[in-house]
């Protein structure tokens, strides 16, 4: 068996002795580069993020910013790795190195004060300086207000802000952060960094490590991962995990055997056919979001939603069904898509529509054994379509309500209806007595009032802190009036 190792900062480091279930963020300050932080421990305040060189969407390969307190160190055996430290250039012994164009930056414009978030900021801002399509929209001068930028959330420098969205500061501020942001330029011909990109990421490994009694095992294919999965029903299986990682951090969960199937080339195909889109389950939603390129709207309005950056580069779709939360983000778009999930085991496939898939709470049709391989969302795609997500914040946060319509409009009348819900029962729902009040009807004031009142009837909702049943009927209702005010000039045109 090949010993488990991970690039670091371009030094390999044996993964032994950490224990598998050992994340990322823990290895790495227990090697003495305390750069990366623990702030919450759940993927929510980015003070560990971390580089992560990965198949790259449009260069070989793209350095992805992801959070290194949810992700088992053992996840990135022969993968490679850079940390705040490794962005700087040494110079030799008793030199003082040579900053990185996003840490000279931060430096001058003031965007660092206790500095325990600072490295972490760094790292989401050097994926982003280093993404193959930024480019400037305009000429800049790095010593002007960068508030002349082309928005609020972009600048001249073709920075996104939502690049930092998982990031948190609570104590410089963000505004000499996003000075520092707009300023950065363009790497240059001899960063090793930008050159690196020209080359293939590291192969996915196959992975049995094992400590105490507990493993964590990838291999090479899908057959075989689906072997284990027979043998091994118990296990825990993990893509990105972004939802594990919180159980082992807060609640201390430990799994006697980790499936990773994040590197499986089955579940990471995307195919566009005549009649469907088909979404490898493995697929981080940044890379779905990044191929995709806006072909599907309602998923377009979706993502910008769900969680942060950070976390939307590693956690898949497949993780968030499988999961079976009520309140995950995507399962109401994929309702109203009238998207399928396929299901794997070693007996074979099975296709099962999404509106029939969840049993109850955190309980689906998967047996035991079988994985979710990929996601089919049928074709043509409805013309009319909005996400509308509520919660306390507006970007990077769990939905009290999650609200997706896709419709089908001609002539001023609703041909049809389809309405996805999340977080108000037990488990994502269609909103079906809704549609029925929608379809056949005229897309008239009238017609929607009435379909808005059937709207807040619908599902069981509760009161929790984040929202009073009461108050999540009403934005059920509101949902639908909001997009008929949104859209009512679009259709009639």
């Amino acid at each position: 068996m090949v010993e488990a190792r991970i690039t670091v900062n371009g030094k390999e480091a044996p993964i032994s002795p950490a224990a598998p279930h050992t994340t990322a963020l823990d290895f790495l300050r227990e090697r003495g580069l305390t750069g990366t932080k623990e702030g919450c421990a759940e993927g929510e305040c980015g003070a560990c993020s971390v580089l992560v060189a990965r198949p790259g969407v449009d260069k070989p390969t793209d350095w992805v910013a992801v959070n290194a307190c949810l992700v088992p160190v053992a996840a990135l055996d022969g993968q490679e790795i850079v940390t705040s430290e490794g962005l700087a250039t040494d110079t030799g012994p008793g030199k003082p190195p040579i900053l990185h164009p996003v840490q000279e930056e931060m430096a001058v414009r003031g965007g660092s004060q206790c500095g325990y978030c600072t490295p972490g900021f760094i790292c989401s801002m050097a994926a982003e300086y280093y993404r193959p399509d930024r480019c400037a929209h305009a000429e800049s001068d790095s010593d002007s207000d960068s508030a002349d930028s082309t928005d609020a959330e972009h600048g001249p420098n073709g920075f996104d802000l939502h690049s930092l969205s998982g990031n948190l500061c609570r104590c410089t501020g963000y505004r000499p952060i996003r000075d520092a942001a707009f300023a950065v330029g363009t790497p240059t011909d001899e960063d090793p960094l930008a050159r690196r990109r020209e080359q293939s990421p590291p192969a996915p490994v196959a992975t049995e490590y094992a400590r105490d009694d507990s493993a964590f095992l990838r291999k090479s294919t899908l057959p075989e991962t689906l072997r284990v999965l027979r043998e091994r029903p118990d296990a825990v299986v993990v893509a990105g995990s972004t939802d594990w990682g919180v159980e082992v951090n807060i609640r201390s969960r430990r799994a006697d055997c980790v499936v990773a199937v994040d590197r499986l080339a089955e579940l990471r195909e995307l195919r566009v056919a005549s009649d469907r889109i088909e979404i490898g389950a493995a697929l981080t939603l940044t890379e779905i979001e990044r191929r995709l390129d806006g072909d599907v709207p309602l998923l377009a309005e979706l993502f910008p939603q769900f969680a942060s950056r950070l976390i939307r580069n590693g956690a898949t779709l497949g993780g968030n069904l499988g999961t079976g939360s009520p309140i995950g983000d995507s399962p109401p778009a994929l309702l109203a898509l009238e998207a399928s999930v396929v299901l794997a085991d070693v007996d074979g496939e099975r296709e099962v529509p999404l509106a029939d898939y969840f049993t109850g709470y955190r309980q689906s049709v998967r047996r035991p054994g079988e994985l979710i391989r990929a996601v089919r969302i049928p074709l043509p795609l409805s013309p009319v379509v909005a996400f509308h997500k509520i919660a306390k914040r507006r970007f990077d946060d769990i939905s009290s309500v999650a609200v997706a319509f896709a419709l089908d409009i001609e002539d001023g009348v609703v041909r049809k209806a389809r309405i996805g819900l999340g977080g108000v029962a037990a488990t994502p729902v269609r909103a079906l007595a809704a549609e029925a009040a929608l379809e056949g009807e005229p897309w008239a004031a009238q017609t929607v009032e009435a379909a808005a009142q059937v709207l807040r009837s619908q599902g069981t909702p509760m009161n929790d802190h984040r929202a009073s049943a009461e108050y999540r009927s009403a934005m059920l209702g509101q949902s639908l009036l909001k997009l008929y005010a949104q859209t009512t000039e679009a259709v009639s045109s």
